[in-house]
């Protein structure tokens, strides 16, 4: 019997297939790492700003720095929160115009983004003005509800700046310019060090300018950015200068930025609700004390996915945008496996921190031993959170914002917070039966939208992003 020829071949193919396939993988990896890296160590340096200026209240007494807490947490919920979401729409449109080689596109969503920015932050700004009558009117107590308001006016300016700050940062990461972000934030948050001790100490401004130093050090590290991409070879395509065009389609955008924005504020609102649920338990002081610690300290480790999921944005909406849905399937494929590793790591150090980590926040017995018995907790809830955080990349790198915002509304507020309620109030578990509602809807969360990730039709998705591109270009085009 004379042996077949075809044998080896056929086998010879398959294993080169799966060398390619491999190789796919890693070149995928290596460019998400690329992003995340950067954009990680951007977004802690960013956070470190308003954190530093809390520090610096915090040695001119307890009533300055109770003021200045409530105040950040107001302005994070009421203006800073949807800033960063309606900023967010951006990773789409930019990201799938740089995609699709439309590079004249980006710089005019820049600008039209900051246009609307812009106008919303004045509608905030009113609010904010009325922020001691409103903690007044909520119950809090009347000197640390003024020194609150006095705090946020001064912390206005900053509002304004932040937006324009964020639209920078999103306009350069779609198109994979991140070390310029991360080198910005590190001058600015030194710099932010000097800033306070000047306008607190040096000019006796005290918690005020405490306030003003965020506005300047966020304008500083917008101007940096702003410089950058004005003067840079590697933005001479997609920064052509200012454009009438950017006044034009402000509705067709402010659909896609108003469901980002309550994408990220449903799930932002959440966890700030468990810090006023806190104080209607038994022992008030102590399971708000432990509560806020928790949330700090998942915010701070929240930095590294939140990394991931502005690379993983970036990564589907470039491919979407060039028409490669294939690419755009196999980048959604590493994120999720780097996703679950990354949540299971920072989860358990998080368990192997628990018993040292609550002497970084107190010396209280009853403070770290309570700490150390929620952070197990807060470890678990950590693999639902970096693979949902990963998850929702997908989606705006999509444009499927609106179902996101949807999903994050059934998931905690359908499920999450009544969960939390129970487990706290009917169960008795105290601020741990809040943290246990919070990771039912971290849980719902993640299913649902990798339901939605899993059933996706990515060559339909690479077909609205051409639409959704060039139907953008269209006006420009039909001048030309």
């Amino acid at each position: 019997m004379v042996p077949s020829m075809e044998e080896p071949l056929v086998a010879g193919s398959i294993e080169k297939t799966g060398e390619l396939k491999e190789s796919l993988v890693v070149i995928e990896i290596k460019k998400q790492l690329y992003l995340a890296g950067p954009l990680i160590a951007g977004f802690l340096l960013q956070n470190v700003v308003q954190m530093i200026s809390v520090m610096f209240v915090g040695h001119l007494g307890e009533l300055a720095l109770s003021s200045a807490s409530i105040a950040t947490s107001f302005a994070s919920v009421t203006g800073f929160s949807f800033l960063a979401g309606m900023a967010s729409s951006l990773d789409t449109l930019c990201g799938q115009a740089f995609g699709a080689k439309q590079y004249h596109l980006l710089g005019i969503y820049k600008q039209r983004a900051i246009i609307v920015l812009t106008l919303v932050s004045v509608v905030v700004a009113i609010i904010w003005a009325y922020t001691g009558k409103i903690l007044l009117l909520v119950g809090q107590d009347p000197e640390i509800a003024m020194g609150a308001g006095s705090y946020i006016r001064w912390l206005t300016p900053a509002l304004f700046v932040y937006g324009l700050l964020q639209c920078h940062v999103r306009f350069l990461q779609t198109q994979n310019i991140v070390l310029p972000v991360m080198m910005s934030s590190g001058v600015t948050a030194l710099n932010h060090v000097l800033v306070c001790w000047l306008l607190v100490y040096k000019f006796g401004l005290g918690n005020k300018g405490a306030a003003l130093a965020n506005a300047i050090s966020y304008l500083t590290n917008a101007s940096i950015l702003a410089i950058y991409i004005r003067v840079s070879p590697t933005c001479k395509n997609t920064w052509t200068g200012v454009s009438k065009e950017a006044f034009h389609d402000l509705f067709s955008f402010m659909r896609l930025a108003v469901p980002s924005a309550l994408m990220v504020c449903l799930e932002w609102w959440s966890f700030e609700l468990l810090v006023l649920l806190s104080g209607l338990l038994p022992n008030p002081k102590l399971e708000a004390s432990v509560l806020s610690i928790c949330l700090n300290t998942g915010s701070l480790v929240f930095m590294i996915p939140l990394g991931l999921g502005a690379a993983i944005s970036t990564r589907v909406s470039n491919e979407l945008g060039a028409g490669r849905p294939q690419a755009a399937r196999l980048a959604t494929r590493v994120t999720m496996v780097l996703g679950l590793v990354t949540g299971v790591f920072l989860g358990i150090i998080i368990i192997l921190v628990r018993n040292l980590w609550g002497y970084a926040y107190s010396n209280e017995k009853e403070v770290v031993e309570y700490i150390s018995r929620m952070l197990p907790i807060l470890g678990m809830s950590f693999v639902f959170d970096d693979l949902q955080c990963v998850l929702s990349g997908v989606v705006r790198g999509c444009g499927l914002q609106k179902i996101g915002a949807y999903v994050n509304l059934s998931a905690y507020y359908l499920v999450g917070v009544p969960a939390a309620l129970c487990f706290a109030f009917f169960f008795h578990f105290g601020g741990m039966g809040l943290w246990f509602g919070i990771i039912c809807g971290l849980l719902v969360q993640m299913l649902l939208l990798l339901s939605i990730t899993l059933c996706t039709n990515w060559e339909k998705e690479a077909t609205k992003a051409k639409d959704r591109v060039f139907s953008s270009s269209l006006p420009l085009d039909m001048t030309t």
